[in-house]
């Protein structure tokens, strides 16, 4: 008896969409716009929070040591600063790797330059340690404690690019809320006037309905599987959209600012849509629901 009712609800509730088909596609349209727009956004999100994540690690404080330092003494400093919290990795460079780094750069043209010094590494004390930050937004703290360590000498910071990084993450996080919640708004408002058509055709009907001692959930049913049909199909269609985009974008980009390719590190399709394909469903069964619910409050009580 439960499978009948049900399958009868599903066959009254793809009537309704059939009905009101003109409606219906409007409603679908404006889903699918709204999830597509959601999922732009959300692939932005995620590659430029990737992007940040990855610049973040590539962002380091370099440590210098007072002059006259024991390799003993260097070491006991680094294995102090990598039990902090902050610190991802570390990379200690020698006096002579500082100065083979420097010709490769400064005398890669003319390297006969650099043979006045062979004998004599005008860098003799810049060995260091480049600690890397798991996030940038942990500079300062770092900083200030490595500064307080016996026998370093100087530290130097990317004080502009960590907070800057930190600045966008967190504008373009605000801005994708604002965006999506006017989107999701707009979206319940026109499948709540949609559900609400279909509850004004069927008017007469709904009241025979309740005269003979139909249930109020009974006679709801098909319009909650209207709703929730429609958001289904709102959301599978820009999912689809997207993931035959999402790829020749990235290929397109990359292909046309092949200078950035360094820059440009995008997530792999599977990645993006791992969590967006079963947001993007629930977001739009969300929908449908949320609108079908406002309408059969107002409307259904015939």
């Amino acid at each position: 008896m439960k499978i009948r009712s049900l399958m009868y609800h599903f066959k009254d509730g793809f009537k309704n969409i059939h009905r009101n088909r003109m409606f219906s596609l409007a409603s679908i349209a404006t889903i699918t716009a709204c999830i597509f727009i959601f999922g732009v956004i959300y692939s932005l999100f995620q590659n430029f929070e990737f992007m940040v994540k990855k610049a973040e690690n590539e962002i380091c404080v370099t440590v210098f040591f007072d002059e006259g330092l024991s390799d003993a003494q260097i070491k006991q400093i680094g294995d102090t600063i990598s039990k902090r919290e902050e610190v991802s990795s570390m990379h200690f460079t020698t006096a002579e790797e500082a100065w083979n780094n420097f010709k490769s750069e400064y005398f890669a043209d003319f390297p006969e330059l650099a043979d006045g010094f062979q004998d004599d590494n005008p860098l003799a004390n810049s060995a260091s340690y480049e600690v890397y930050l798991n996030e940038a937004s942990q500079q300062d703290a770092l900083v200030s404690f490595i500064e307080g360590i016996s026998g370093v000498r100087q530290v130097n910071r990317s004080e502009v690019a960590a907070s800057g990084l930190e600045s966008a993450a967190r504008l373009i996080g605000y801005v994708a809320i604002i965006i999506i919640a006017i989107l999701l708004a707009v979206s319940v408002f026109l499948i709540t006037n949609t559900i609400v058509i279909g509850i004004t055709v069927r008017k007469d009907e709904i009241s025979i309905m309740k005269f003979i001692g139909a249930t109020d959930s009974f006679v709801n049913a098909p319009f909650f599987i209207e709703g929730i049909t429609i958001g289904i199909v709102g959301s599978i269609i820009p999912l689809g959209i997207l993931w035959l985009m999402y790829s020749r974008i990235i290929t397109y980009v990359l292909s046309k600012f092949s200078v950035l390719q360094n820059i440009l590190v995008f997530l792999p399709e599977g990645e993006v849509f791992r969590v967006l394909a079963p947001v993007a469903i629930i977001l739009g069964i969300g929908i449908g629901a949320l609108g079908s619910t406002f309408a059969v409050r107002k409307h259904a009580n015939v």
